[in-house]
């Protein structure tokens, strides 16, 4: 069960104007907080140099870079809606671009950037931004390995003093050329360059945790420059040609197909990169919860709507096209950035560089600048992804998307990559394997490859035949999924063979038992069918009659539930259960909740044995000590868990139409001290808490209670956790600061949990609020682009 959130929650009449994520309160003063400042700097140092390159790389102005750099920087920072995603020219996009400068021509290009972006924001406008997730991860990252290849290659031949062709092949064939022809300047300021790229980061010790303050890319182009200004080698520099010259988008020009074409491929990678980038670093900002408490995970769509607007102004303006960017997007969360005004910051460092630095920037060597951009298209060829791919026995896809990218172009390439992650996909859905073998104990054993479905039924149902009747037989299935036709046609055998003296036992892969196919009599006791007290065995339609559900006797229910367990569950628990019974019980939490028998805290706590250490009783009471009249098995159990189990929390759990609540309400005063009157009595300090005037009502997830019902089980909660520090082995573990309290809340009726999320849970507060607790998804497979 999640911990009580920390921060406090008011209600809607204590809660100021709602604002837009991520954005400054209203009626506040815009500030830079200083672990923004510090990781836009860093950020900065690591996008100069890597924009020039890029911008090398694909043969565009080298001012282009710069521009997508700053665009990216600040309208993705703005808009977009990933605020720790640093956007600018990708590496990724350097293979496209410069096929489309060689096609076309660089206007025009400008021209397909600006039409990919105003693509990319009707995407955005349609919310299909989660599309782009469906993709195998094979077949991104073999795009980015296939791109990196191409960029490696390409700028292998500026390394040794060339000059690369367009094409990969033609790269290739005129390699043993170039390597005859060594320029030994650039070769020289290549290899400082790259020796610095390696080895900077493994520096070891105190000085190396100083030295990676500075970006590796930065140190390695600084000393190259050093080093050739020094030495006054002969290599090839940057050149800025004045701003006033700078070229600016045209009109497009060429076939439209064509065109088209290339605005689709220009959108589906700037779309796919950024997007999944977005996912990266929310993975990395919810591991680091400490670090970026106020960050709030990605918005997709926006951030899609941010990217294309972004496009349209860098291609109006002569730059690249614009991605997420996921080395600049990691620099900046580890750097301690905290808000989008790192990654807006960054883009004005880079204005300010591109009109200031200039005389700086034109002493860098094009080697150095080709040497980094080697290095990324290296990296992006990623041996963890490889590994990890092979693991799920994708590397066919992989390989093809790779190779379709390197020897054909990006789309086509990726195209190729999708149709074969089909083709893997249908192969393993329509390939079962069965085999059908008897064991020297007369056992027969069928085994079952694959998934099981329609297609499968005719091969299973004539092996399942081949097995003579009152046999024996196991039945192992080794696959993810079984369709509803292989479902039907096994339970149908079962049922047959069982009915004539035959046993039936399903496995999986690994051994274990399954529950069996429910048979006909017992057809609606399936996982999903409503639980309506023990009668889940029987139609539904005998259940009831005249609203009232026929009931078995106890004796009946207790049996039949003890004999299911027996059958179907104690099968999975009997290893861990002789784990605990050999080591003893470790729970983290004692859970004090109520009686109540709608209240089942294994299920709403997803818990197990040995988690919890539960204590029950009407009310969910904690007596003050000393006020039990004779009565200390709620104190004996408050002091075991502490003192001896060593719990590191505590939970009072109430719930809605608490009986116990109701009868402190209505109860007449006087009467007859019943066992349950006087129980009931630790409660009437939550009634008086209720009727304070000094104290607002505590609410429910910003509503006030239903009734007043409900507001006191709400208010009991509170007042329970008071009387739990009044118990000196609590007060004892809270001032050692090693024990939590928690408020919870569950809601009978809508099968919903709240947190008590009042300051820091052990502090009495003028108002407390119950936070509901959503259900959250799966986290996405590892889809980490690099670039």
């Amino acid at each position: 069960m999640s911990a009580c959130v920390p921060t406090r929650t008011t209600d809607s009449a204590h809660t100021p104007p709602a604002h837009k994520p991520h954005a400054p309160p209203p009626g506040k003063r815009f500030r830079i907080a200083g672990a923004d400042l510090s990781a836009s700097v860093a950020v900065f140092l690591i996008a100069l140099p890597l924009s020039l390159g890029i911008a090398l790389a694909t043969g565009a102005p080298l001012q282009a870079g710069l521009v997508a750099a700053a665009v990216g920087g600040i309208l993705v920072g703005a808009l977009g809606g990933s605020p720790l995603q640093v956007s600018g020219p990708a590496a990724g996009l350097t293979v496209v671009t410069a096929d489309l400068i060689h096609q076309y021509g660089w206007r025009t290009t400008c021209a397909i950037t600006v039409l990919a972006g105003l693509a990319q924001l009707g995407l955005g406008c349609l919310r299909v931004a989660r599309t782009a997730l469906a993709v195998s991860p094979a077949v991104v990252h073999g795009m980015l390995a296939g791109i990196g290849v191409t960029i490696a290659i390409a700028q292998l031949h500026i390394v040794l003093g060339g000059t690369p062709q367009s094409v990969v092949l033609d790269n290739l064939r005129a390699l043993p050329a170039q390597l005859a022809d060594l320029h030994p300047a650039a070769l020289t300021i290549s290899v400082l360059t790259l020796a610095i790229l390696l080895l900077w980061p493994r520096i070891p010790g105190r000085a190396g945790r100083i030295a990676r303050v500075m970006p590796a890319a930065l140190v390695a182009v600084a000393a190259a420059t050093a080093v050739a200004s020094a030495a006054r080698l002969h290599v090839d520099r940057v050149d800025l040609p004045s701003w006033r010259s700078h070229a600016l988008a045209g009109l497009p020009e060429g076939p439209a197909l064509g065109l088209v074409a290339a605005v689709l491929t220009i959108t589906l990678v700037c779309s796919v990169q950024s997007l999944l980038g977005a996912v990266a670093v929310d993975k990395v900002v919810s591991g680091q919860p400490e670090l970026h408490a106020g960050v709030r995970r990605s918005d997709l769509d926006r951030e899609l709507l941010g990217q294309g607007s972004a496009n349209i102004v860098s291609g109006a303006l002569g730059g690249l096209p614009v991605a997420g960017v996921a080395v600049r997007s990691m620099a900046n969360v580890r750097a301690g950035a905290v808000s989008r005004n790192s990654t807006m910051l960054h883009g004005v460092w880079v204005v300010v560089a591109a009109l200031l630095l200039v005389p700086v920037l034109e002493l860098i060597p094009l080697a150095a600048l080709a040497a980094l951009v080697m290095a990324v298209g290296i990296q992006m060829v990623s041996l963890n992804h490889i590994r990890t791919i092979t693991r799920h026995r994708e590397i066919v896809v992989y390989a093809v998307t790779t190779l379709g990218v390197v020897f054909l172009g990006v789309l086509e390439g990726v195209a190729l990559g999708v149709a074969v992650a089909v083709a893997v996909s249908l192969h393993r859905l329509a390939r079962t394997r069965i085999t059908h073998c008897e064991d020297d104990a007369g056992v027969h054993r069928l085994r079952v490859r694959g998934q099981l479905t329609f297609l499968a039924v005719p091969r299973l149902s004539k092996a399942l035949h081949l097995v003579p009747q009152g046999s024996d037989v196991i039945v192992e299935l080794d696959g993810s999924f079984m369709d509803h036709a292989a479902y039907e046609s096994l339970q149908c055998w079962q049922d047959s063979h069982t009915a004539h003296g035959g046993s039936v036992e399903i496995t999986g892969r690994s051994g274990a038992r399954i529950a069996e196919p429910a048979s006909s009599s017992h057809s609606c006791c399936r996982p999903w069918a409503p639980w309506r007290n023990h009668h889940c065995d029987r139609p539904q339609e005998e259940q009831q009659r005249e609203g009232q559900v026929r009931r078995r006797p106890s004796g009946h229910q207790l049996a039949s539930g003890i004999s299911a367990f027996q059958r179907n569950t104690a099968p999975h628990v009997r290893g861990e259960l002789a784990r605990l019974a050999r080591e003893g019980q470790q729970p983290a939490q004692l859970f004090l909740t109520c009686a109540d028998s709608r209240v089942v805290t294994s299920m709403i706590t997803s818990s197990g044995p040995g988690d919890l250490f539960v204590v029950r009783n009407v009310g969910n009471l904690v007596p003050l000590p000393g006020a039990e009249s004779g009565d200390d098995s709620v104190g004996a159990a408050i002091e075991y868990a502490v003192d001896v189990l060593k719990v590191r929390s505590i939970t009072v759990c109430g719930h809605s139409g608490c009986g116990a609540m109701q009868a402190l309400l209505s109860a007449p005063p006087g009467g007859a001290q019943t066992p349950l009157k006087r129980w009931l009595r630790h409660g009437l300090p939550s009634v008086e808490r209720m009727g304070a005037q000094d104290r607002a009502w505590a609410r429910l997830a910003g509503r006030a209670p239903a009734d007043a019902v409900e507001q006191l089980c709400l208010t009991n909660v509170v007042q329970q956790l008071e009387h739990l520090k009044a118990h000196d082995a609590v007060a004892r573990r809270l001032a050692e600061g090693d024990l939590e309290l928690h408020g919870m809340y569950f809601h009978v009726g809508e099968a919903q949990a709240y947190l008590l999320t009042e300051g820091t849970g052990l502090e009495p507060l003028p108002d407390e609020v119950f936070d509901q607790v959503s259900a959250t998804a799966q986290d996405e497979a590892e889809r980490t682009p690099s670039g």
